[in-house]
This record gives C-alpha cells, sequence and structure tokens, in this order.
C-alpha cells in the first residue's frame, strides 16, 4: 500500500501537473481578476522551475558533496542502490538512466580496490510489472563486465529505499556479514538512503554520484534562459526532500 501511495504522491508533486492545473483554471473561469491572477502565477511557476541558476542553488545545499578517491578508506563491500533502469521486453534488454552512474562508480571503486565485492539493492518499481526485478538483469551486466560471481551479492526484493535497507541488512545478517560498508547513490538521494540504512543497524559511510550541482556559473543562458530540463529535474529533487520528510515522520531515518 506505502508503495501504490508513493507512486500517486510523485505524481501529484511534479511541477508540470501543477502548472497544467492552475493553466486549466485560469482558461476556463469566468471570473476576470481570478483569470489574471492564476495566469500570472502560471508563468511565474515556469519562469522559477525552468531557471537553471535557481535549480543549482537549491540542489546544492540538498546534495551530500562528492569524496575525492584519496579520502576514501577502503572497505570489503560497497552498497549501491537500484532504481538505474528500466527492462524493455520487446527488446529483452535493460534500458539504462541517469542514475547508472552509480553503478558506473560501483564498479571503478572496485577496479581500483576501494571496494573488494559489490552488493546491489532493487527489486521491480512498477506496480503493473513487479516481476521485472532490477537486480536479475544487473546480476547480467555484472558478469558481463567481468566481475566474478563471488564478489557480488544481489537483492532483487526491494521496491523503495526502506526495503533496500531492511531487505540488505536481512541479506547480510544470513551470510553473517558484518563491518563498515561504502553506501554508493545519488548525491540527491543520499540523505534518505544514509538514514534507512543507519537505521537498520549497518554502519555505512556515503559515497555520492551523478550530482546535479556542479561549479557555480554567473552564465547567461544558465542565469536568464529557460530550459525545460530543470523543471524535470525538479520533480526529481522535491519528490526526493517528500520522501525524506514522510520517511523521517514514519520513523524510517536515524
Amino acid at each position: 500500500m506505502f508503495f501504490v501511495f508513493s507512486k500517486i504522491l510523485a505524481f501529484l508533486i511534479t511541477p508540470i501537473v501543477w502548472i497544467v492545473l492552475l493553466l486549466s483554471w485560469g482558461l476556463l473561469t469566468k471570473n476576470e481578476k481570478r483569470k489574471k491572477y492564476l495566469l500570472r502565477l502560471t508563468l511565474i511557476l515556469i519562469l522559477f522551475f525552468s531557471n537553471n541558476f535557481i535549480f543549482d542553488e537549491m540542489v546544492r545545499c540538498w546534495e551530500l558533496p562528492a569524496t575525492e578517491y584519496k579520502e576514501v578508506k577502503k572497505y570489503q563491500y560497497g552498497i549501491v542502490l537500484g532504481g538505474m533502469s528500466s527492462y524493455d521486453p520487446a527488446m529483452q534488454r535493460a534500458q539504462f538512466y541517469r542514475g547508472v552512474d552509480r553503478l558506473i562508480q560501483t564498479v571503478e571503486l572496485y577496479r581500483k580496490g576501494i571496494i573488494k565485492k559489490i552488493i546491489f539493492t532493487g527489486g521491480s518499481g512498477s506496480i503493473l510489472h513487479p516481476e521485472q526485478k532490477e537486480g536479475n538483469y544487473i546480476n547480467r551486466y555484472l558478469l558481463y563486465m567481468g566481475i566474478p560471481k563471488e564478489d557480488f551479492l544481489i537483492e532483487s526484493e526491494s521496491q523503495n529505499t526502506r526495503e533496500n535497507a531492511t531487505l540488505t541488512k536481512k541479506m547480510l545478517d544470513e551470510k553473517n556479514i558484518k563491518g563498515d560498508f561504502l553506501l554508493i547513490t545519488s548525491a540527491f538521494h543520499m540523505r534518505r538512503s544514509l538514514g534507512c540504512f543507519r537505521k537498520v543497524g549497518l554502519s555505512v559511510d556515503p559515497y555520492s554520484t551523478d550530482r546535479y550541482s556542479g561549479p557555480r556559473k554567473f552564465e547567461f543562458d544558465h542565469l536568464i534562459i529557460p530550459n525545460i530540463s530543470a523543471m524535470y529535474d525538479w520533480t526529481n529533487i522535491i519528490h526526493e526532500i517528500v520522501g525524506y520528510v514522510t520517511y523521517k515522520l514514519s520513523g524510517y531515518l536515524k
């Protein structure tokens, strides 16, 4: 039920939904004063959520910073969270998205000897296709990348960040694996991930990947020109912040 509710909430908190609803209300209302107010508010929201500079400044405050290799100690296990791909049944292969940086950097950490083994946690993020478990095809990709089967573990039943933590903890307890772990996920998702994994009793240190925020820029196009991709990025960040607050109120975070 929580999983279904989270999907509905993710839709309702999307900026484009707010904009479409306000615009529709503004166009349909018979009250001229209200019409002008709603159309102006719609324009303000479009300009705000499509501004790259505003987005960068906001997300810089939220994301946990990346870590240089020289600052990372060595770990027996690195835990990488899913949510980076989906399965294309017609092509019978996975499609990877922005979050695949999590997996790429995990493999690099493995190759550099910073982590000796990899734990992947991620099941199906789909309500309609629970059988399409991300862990199953990530298992294949790790083998294709030349990583021996004995050097990675797969947890493929979790549907959200809390289950990533609880089911990974269960798997580690069953295998009697203890110690410190390097937690690898997107910078914008790290706060919630750390809280969940520490809540279940795992000792994890953060390793942020695919950051939205970069060097602060004062270039004309970045400051002024609207960019529709910023609106999509806002959707991810708002979803994450609402998720963090929801988890906090539910007692899922430490």
